[in-house]
C-alpha cells in the first residue's frame, strides 16, 4: 500500500463523532485550510452545491441559544424527510451504536430522563466553539445532497488531519426555518446538516467509545469472474 493509502486508512479510522470539546477556538486560518482541502470533492457536472455559514466567538453561543430555544418551543420540520424505518441488521447497528453511548457515560438502558438529556447535548452543539451549516441549492435535489454528502466526509477527514475534531449533526437539520431565519439564508437554500467542530475534550467519557464497521466482505458484492 502506498504512504498516501495508509495516510488516509489512519485518517478515516481515527475520525470519530467528538460529542465533547474545549472552548479554545480553531484559528481561521486552520478553518480555511479544511475547506480548501475539501473544495476538491467531486460534484455531478462539477456544480460544486455546497456551502457553509461557519459560526465564531459570540456568534456560536447566539445559535447555541436560539436553537435550544426552538427546541423547546417550536416543531420539527426538515427540509429532507426522516428516514421511514431502520429494518433488519440497519436497526440493529443502530442500536448497538446508541446503547454504547448510553454506557459511555454512564446512562441505564432504562433510564429515559438520562437519555433524553444525553439528546439534548446535540442542541448545545457539544459545546463546541464553532457549528458549520451545510446547506445547498434545492432545485439540485437528492443528486445535490449526494455531491454534499461528499464533501461533508472530506471537510471532517480535512479536519481530522489538522488535529481538529469534528461531528455531523442531522438533528440540527430539523429545524431548518429557525436556522434560515437566524442566518439570513433564503428559502431556495435546503439546510442538510450541522457540523460542529474543535478540539475534542479528551479526557471527557463520551469520547472514548467507538463505532464498528462491516466487513469488505459485507460490502462487495462480485459479479463475473
Amino acid at each position: 500500500m502506498t504512504d498516501d493509502a495508509e495516510s488516509l486508512k489512519r485518517l478515516m479510522q481515527a475520525r470519530y463523532s467528538c460529542r465533547a470539546f474545549r472552548p479554545d477556538p480553531v484559528p481561521v486560518q486552520v478553518i480555511e485550510g479544511i475547506v480548501d482541502t475539501a473544495r476538491h470533492t467531486a460534484s455531478w457536472n462539477n456544480t460544486q452545491p455546497w456551502q457553509l455559514v461557519v459560526t465564531q466567538g459570540d456568534e456560536t453561543e447566539r445559535f447555541r441559544q436560539a436553537l435550544l430555544h426552538e427546541v423547546q418551543t417550536g416543531k420539527t420540520a426538515p427540509d429532507l424527510d426522516w428516514p421511514e424505518g431502520y429494518p433488519d441488521e440497519l436497526g440493529e447497528r443502530r442500536r448497538t451504536c446508541g446503547y454504547a453511548l448510553y454506557a459511555a457515560v454512564g446512562i441505564a438502558r432504562e433510564d429515559r430522563e438520562a437519555r433524553a438529556r444525553q439528546s439534548m447535548r446535540n442542541f448545545e452543539l457539544f459545546d463546541a466553539p464553532h457549528v458549520a451549516i451545510l446547506h445547498i441549492p434545492r432545485v439540485l435535489g437528492a443528486y445535490g445532497a449526494l455531491d454534499a454528502g461528499g464533501f461533508l466526509t472530506a471537510f471532517m477527514l480535512s479536519a481530522k488531519a489538522r488535529g481538529v475534531d469534528t461531528i455531523a449533526q442531522a438533528a440540527i437539520a430539523a429545524y431548518p426555518a429557525l436556522i434560515r431565519r437566524h442566518f439570513g439564508l433564503p428559502d431556495d437554500r435546503v439546510i442538510l446538516c450541522a457540523i460542529s467542530f474543535g478540539y475534542a475534550a479528551g479526557d471527557h467519557p463520551v469520547n472514548t467509545y467507538r463505532t464498528e464497521r462491516i466487513g469488505v466482505q459485507d460490502i462487495l458484492d462480485w459479479r463475473g469472474a
